[in-house]
């Protein structure tokens, strides 16, 4: 009889797809949350931490829990980690050189896999994984007609794991033996996220969170007592020599009920004074607002790779500055989505594939992708395509649809066609009305206009180069003077800061402030020409 196998060899058990795993281990629902985040102190969080080194995660997983429910800007900045992947299109693809059943076998699959029940939610909690580690998805398998199917992934907190002694990174379900119960082969989703690198328990990202958490908690609970106490006036009574001690608890419980009730009455000869609430020499609560500042950013950076996307540095939070930190934010949600299907494909196209049409090679198995890719500038490429081509550069069809993000059509895709190939045209290059060629003085104004127009492409696709004379009439268009004249707009912000006497980076900070308001259309038209009619020079003179 055929064994079936998982993805490392390991024979499927008939349980593991009729019943859960946890069901076993009922106990473990009734144990609830520690919350270690209430007095956590230095040598407190020292401790849970290296608990978990040595395997034992559930303090662990309960601090980082904490964490992220009680640290709003933890959770903000998590949440745009985790979601960012939600807005992501993704797409079931064959293996390389696939042949026509692996072909089939990958539509097949992708039709499965659109019908994913909770997919988002799976995806979600999936990225647990960023924080914690890991992160794992128990699977209830049902059987609709002759297929096994997933019915519904569930999350399983992380304190009910932990890491054998002899393997640090094994997950096991703590269970009554000493190293855990092994989780059963298609029972589960495990997704590891490698945040850096290390063992499971020191690879989640909330590691390097927890000690700014605990810095900023101190702070927060240092400008809440200064709000309580110093942040209010002081009520001072004084009492006159020989008074009794009725009359001095008298004077004392006015000065308490004026605090509450705004309201009191004394003896004329006893008097109260308000005192201006005391100012420490950092300048009151300021000193702690920086510390909590200082942990927001830290968080932000370990979090999103900048601060700029966030409000965490509001003084230089330019957008210019904000667009070069997204690209920071754009290399994380590509390693995330990276990790993440490799997850998917491994723990559950490889078993919906073994349980319905048998074992395969795990490395023909078609792979669950994301698409991370940002698609190029089509006006820029529709622009600069049809000029290269036409000077002979060898463009292939499928880098060019790769770079633009375009799917390679199927044989029955329905392909765009224009009703009018003279509107693929430039305007200033389209025939006048009753298909009459462009007038002469218009063709004059745009050879004036572009001179690095003169390559021109007969039909035989041959290249007609200009003569000496229309270059050097070309090159006499491009003076020096023009393009210094177009630069000193763009550059007067970073040359005033430099006169300012402020240093080269915050002049640098000016320029890229100044950068959307820019208008860098007038350098960009004289470099293109200055580029062309140089590579035409070349080629021109290379001929002769």
């Amino acid at each position: 009889m055929t064994q079936i196998v998982d993805q490392h060899g390991n024979p499927i058990k008939r349980e593991a797809i009729t019943e859960s795993q946890t069901a076993q281990l009922g106990w473990l629902s009734y144990q609830f949350e520690q919350h270690p985040s209430r007095g956590l102190t230095p040598a407190r969080l020292a401790k849970i931490l290296e608990d978990a080194e040595r395997g034992h995660l559930m303090e662990q997983a309960d601090l980082f829990a904490d964490m992220e429910e009680k640290d709003a800007h933890i959770f903000s900045e998590m949440s745009k980690r985790k979601r960012v992947l939600l807005t992501l299109d993704w797409d079931i693809k064959p293996p390389r050189n696939a042949s026509r059943a692996e072909k089939k076998l990958t539509e097949e699959v992708r039709e499965w896999a659109r019908d994913l029940p909770g997919f988002e939610d799976m995806l979600l909690d999936a990225l647990d994984a960023i924080g914690h580690g890991f992160s794992a998805l128990e699977i209830a398998w049902q059987q609709l007609g002759g297929l096994w199917f997933p019915k519904s992934f569930t999350h399983r907190p992380q304190r009910w794991f932990m890491n054998p002694w002899f393997d640090r990174n094994q997950i096991r379900l703590r269970g009554i033996q000493v190293d855990g119960e092994p989780l059963w082969p298609f029972g589960w989703v495990v997704h590891r996220h490698v945040a850096k690198s290390g063992y499971i328990g020191r690879s989640g990202l909330h590691r390097i969170l927890s000690w700014p958490y605990l810095f900023k908690n101190y702070s927060v609970r240092d400008v809440a007592e200064f709000l309580e106490i110093y942040g209010l006036p002081l009520r001072l009574g004084k009492y006159p020599s020989g008074a009794t001690d009725d009359e001095k608890r008298a004077l004392l419980r006015a000065v308490t009920e004026i605090g509450h009730n705004a309201a009191g009455i004394i003896p004329d000869t006893m008097m109260i004074e308000f005192q201006e609430a005391a100012k420490g020499s950092g300048g009151g609560h300021m000193p702690h607002m920086s510390m909590i500042e200082w942990c927001e950013r830290s968080q932000s950076k370990a979090i999103l790779g900048g601060t700029l996307t966030s409000q965490a540095d509001g003084k230089s939070s330019t957008h210019a500055l904000g667009n070069v930190h997204n690209e920071v934010r754009h290399d994380l949600m590509t390693s995330d989505a990276r990790q993440l299907a490799a997850t998917l494909t491994r723990d559950i196209l490889y078993p919906m594939i073994t349980l319905n049409r048998g074992s395969i090679d795990m490395t023909r198995c078609p792979q669950f992708a994301f698409e991370t890719r940002e698609p190029a500038d089509l006006e820029l490429y529709a622009k600069s395509l049809p000029m290269l081509v036409g000077v002979g550069v060898p463009i292939t069809k499928k880098w060019a649809l790769e770079k633009l993000s375009i799917p390679t059509p199927e044989d029955d895709d329905e392909l765009l066609s224009v009703p009018q190939p003279a509107m693929a045209l430039p305007p200033e290059e389209r025939p006048l009305p009753g298909g009459n060629a462009p007038a002469p003085a218009q063709a004059a104004n745009r050879s004036q206009a572009s001179p690095y127009r003169a390559v021109m492409v007969n039909d035989r696709g041959e290249v007609a180069y200009p003569d000496q004379a229309a270059l050097d009439s070309a090159v006499a268009q491009l003076p020096a003077a023009k393009l210094s004249a177009a630069m000193a707009p763009v550059l007067a912000p970073m040359i005033a800061a430099l006169h300012a006497g402020e240093t080269p980076d915050a002049a640098i900070e000016k320029l890229l402030e100044a950068a959307p308001d820019m208008d860098e259309s007038a350098i960009a038209e004289l470099l293109a020409r200055a580029l062309f009619v140089a590579d035409i020079w070349g080629r021109v003179n290379g001929r002769s």
